[in-house]
């Protein structure tokens, strides 16, 4: 390894065995590469110990290294998101793929009388309330179904102003029938009613679905105690959905638009200081440096 230099030995040194996102960076302290890892130690350091390289754009890029910036995130799922971002942000040149224009998928709670709850890939500052992002779809149809399953939510996109319901300008559709809706298009369900589980909702995707899980569980043991093992058990199957949906991503968040973040960890000789710049909710930039005490002997 002492042929790439004194300086990125010493950042292999110390490198953790964490997920993170790692950048590298060329003689003009440009971003070249932008990558995630399971292991930033492992992975990193795989660069640097292979002989022979068979795809030649990994060659130059191994050529081009001047420094190593990384990044330690929770999960794997997280590195995943930041990875995406600073692509998008910085384009680096030996990056092939996610420099398009695709996003991952977020939920949003419209701004709206009898708000719907949907998948978007878009971010619109009209006041609605977005969560994520996700890094799998699936996942949100799934945490949709859920939440729509709880809480009796509308997915019709008619404006359900007070004016038009007295008007009688809708009628129910096929989701009401079924038992997916309640009725607010023809004034069956009231506001108030219809916005009581909205903060639920919000607690749910926010991660904080403890006190969801005990409302429900609430309802379980009531539904039990009258004899109603069904009802009973179809609610026990909607806490064990909560229950298996623990992990939320903090990455990025909407509402937080324009933060410069700096930590700081003292080891005793040293100390290790991060900076995250945040715009729009998105971490674009990223730094961890070392500093050292310096011990100076009397003369």
């Amino acid at each position: 390894m002492s042929r790439f230099g004194a300086h990125i030995d010493s950042i292999l040194e110390t490198m953790p065995d964490t997920p993170g996102v790692y950048q590298f960076f060329n003689k003009t302290e440009q971003i070249i590469y932008v990558g995630k890892a399971k292991n930033l130690k492992k992975r990193v350091y795989s660069y640097f110990v292979k002989e022979n390289h068979e795809n030649g754009k990994t060659i130059l890029l191994i050529k081009n290294i001047a420094d190593i910036k990384y990044v330690v995130v929770e999960t794997e799922q997280d590195a995943l998101l930041l990875e995406n971002t600073l692509i998008k942000k910085h384009q680096p040149r030996y990056n092939v793929l996610l420099k398009d224009d695709k996003t991952f998928p977020w939920i949003c709670i419209k701004k709206e009388r009898f708000p719907r709850v949907f998948l978007t890939r878009k971010l619109i500052k009209d006041g609605s309330q977005y969560f994520g992002p996700y890094t799998s779809v699936k996942m949100i149809y799934t945490l949709i179904e859920l939440i729509q399953g709880l809480f009796k939510l509308r997915n019709c996109n008619f404006v359900l102003t007070e004016e038009n319901i007295a008007k009688k300008k809708f009628r129910v559709c096929l989701e009401y029938h079924v038992g997916n809706c309640l009725g607010p298009c023809e004034g069956l369900q009231s506001e108030s009613s219809y916005g009581e589980g909205m903060q639920q909702i919000k607690d749910i995707l926010k991660g904080n679905i403890n006190t969801v899980i005990n409302y429900l569980e609430n309802i379980m043991n009531a539904h039990a105690q009258k004899f109603e093992f069904e009802k009973a058990q179809q609610i026990k199957e909607k806490i064990d959905s909560l229950e298996n949906y623990k992990s939320k991503s903090v990455v990025v968040h909407p509402s937080i638009h324009n933060v410069d973040v700096f930590t700081i960890i003292d080891k005793g000789n040293s100390a290790y200081v991060n900076f995250l710049k945040i715009i729009n909710g998105c971490i674009i930039q990223a730094h961890t440096s070392e500093l050292k005490e310096v011990r100076r002997v009397a003369g």
